[in-house]
């Protein structure tokens, strides 16, 4: 194996001499703080459409595209983020995605033209697409097997914390401000204060990154066994057995490449990347984006205002965050696929309710849903119910298996194609639902969510294998 390509130091700070549970949860957590960019950076635009269209003078279409203009560069971000770490290392990978983090808010804030502004949201959206694939993979790399579950829930927990921190910050500066495009500090309306605010979370990802340790298997992969027998015996276990372990597991490998997706023998995909693109695909296909893009009409059609509707989005958040805290305290001891069947189920029943809620509904001369306090609050507690089932389950568990499920010599290419795979589907969703909102209506769409979660089940009853408790090697 040869020595990495980048000249960053694989271990560049004094790390604690004793094996601690209090190092692991602190190296993850730094690495989790890619998810809260991840999050802060996909919620923040939520409060600033109507401010960013008066202030560049765009069209509905063109507004439309600026918003959505982010998930061009997640995909992209997501495919070129694990070839980069496999080349460059983890760590150094994580440094560049904070850099284009600060990049992004610095000029999506100071944006005088349309076209600047969606140029720094498609920046944006490489860095999110880049920390969908390296925090779990570096968390799962440098996690104990008993303790990976839980750890690598961080991503997910720091994705809904990012989301949430998003719409906090973004209702505090127009409140202070007077509304978004009421001017804040320095003469600056607030709505570019709200993206500025990024810049506090990637300067310290950034911080954080340069004070941990590189991936002991991304060392081990790069002939640097010496390093990686020292981040191991911190880690905890048996620093001998766990390099000797990812040596037999690489040996005779060479360096990773998307080629060896690809099974030599019969030219066909590897079946683990089907899977794993499979589950990525499910968690958008089954609609979650529907709840938190398109929420309002919720709370709407159940007789709130828009301003109330816009304010309970933020008991949404928080019942997303509570749902991701259950699932780290279940996900090691009750197991993945077990907590994605029960997901799957959730989703479907609360799904098919909100179907039927809005199929049995009269509409407005709008075209909206009216529906009577009783069904709005049934609406209302299904949605919630909803956004339980996916937290607790498709939410972090899809993206736990992601970074654990692959083979060593696989992880980083593997991770890339199933992560740009979460986005091309979260795109396809997310640009679909107002389609379908005016052809079939609420109950079609979400009659379509609903047989989404039921394939699901079967699908992850039929190829999701259990890995609880197993090491990366073992897998």
């Amino acid at each position: 194996m040869s020595e990495p390509a980048a000249n960053f130091p694989a271990n560049p700070a004094p790390l604690p001499a004793p094996a601690s549970h209090l190092f692991v949860l602190l190296v993850s957590a730094v690495a989790a703080i890619g998810g809260f960019l991840f999050g802060f950076d996909s919620g923040v635009i939520n409060g600033a459409v109507d401010a960013v269209a008066t202030a560049f003078g765009t069209t509905t279409a063109a507004t439309g595209f600026a918003v959505a203009s982010v998930l061009l560069g997640c995909a992209v971000g997501a495919f070129l983020a694990g070839n980069i770490s496999d080349f460059l290392g983890r760590r150094p990978a994580m440094l560049m995605t904070s850099v284009i983090f600060l990049a992004s808010a610095y000029f999506t804030g100071a944006a005088k033209t349309a076209d600047i502004f969606i140029a720094a949201r498609v920046l944006g959206g490489l860095g999110i697409g880049a920390a969908s694939v390296l925090a779990p993979m570096y968390i799962s790399e440098v996690s104990p097997a008993a303790l990976r579950g839980r750890l690598a829930s961080l991503q997910q927990l720091a994705i809904v914390l990012g989301l949430f921190g998003a719409f906090l910050s973004n209702y505090i500066l127009a409140w202070l401000a007077g509304g978004a495009s009421g001017n804040l500090w320095l003469g600056e309306p607030a709505w570019r204060w709200m993206f500025w605010m990024e810049a506090i979370p990637s300067a310290a990802f950034f911080i954080g990154v340069l004070l941990i340790p590189e991936s002991p298997r991304f060392l081990v992969a790069h002939g640097k066994s010496v390093f990686a027998r020292e981040i191991f015996a911190r880690i905890g276990g048996d620093p001998d057995n766990l390099v000797r372990e990812v040596e037999q597991s690489l040996r005779g490998e060479h360096r990773p490449r998307m080629s060896d997706l690809i099974e030599p023998k019969t030219g066909r995909v590897a079946p683990i990347l089907w899977a794993g693109m499979g589950l990525a695909a499910f968690q958008q296909f089954v609609g979650i984006n529907v709840i938190f893009y398109y929420g309002a009409v919720l709370w709407e059609a159940a007789g709130s205002s828009p301003e109330a509707a816009l304010r309970n989005n933020l008991i949404t958040g928080f019942v997303n965050i509570i749902a991701t805290f259950l699932a780290i305290a279940l996900i090691d001891r009750l197991g993945r696929k077990p907590l994605l069947l029960i997901g799957s189920i959730g989703m479907a029943v609360t799904l098919g309710i909100l179907a039927v809620v809005f199929a049995t509904s009269t509409l407005d001369a709008g075209g909206k849903p009216v529906l009577s306090h009783a069904m709005g609050l049934v609406a209302l507690g299904a949605a919630n119910l909803y956004v339980i089932a996916f937290g607790v389950s498709w939410g972090p568990v899809m993206w736990v298996l992601l970074g654990e499920m692959f083979p060593n010599r696989l992880r980083g290419a593997a991770l890339a194609v199933s992560g740009a795979t979460n986005w091309i589907a979260n795109f396809a969703v997310t640009v679909t639902f107002p389609w379908l909102l005016a052809v079939i209506g609420l109950p079609g769409a979400y009659g379509l969510y609903t047989a989404a979660a039921i394939i699901s089940l079967f699908f992850v009853w039929a190829f999701v294998r259990e890995t609880k408790g197993k090491t990366l090697e073992q897998m």
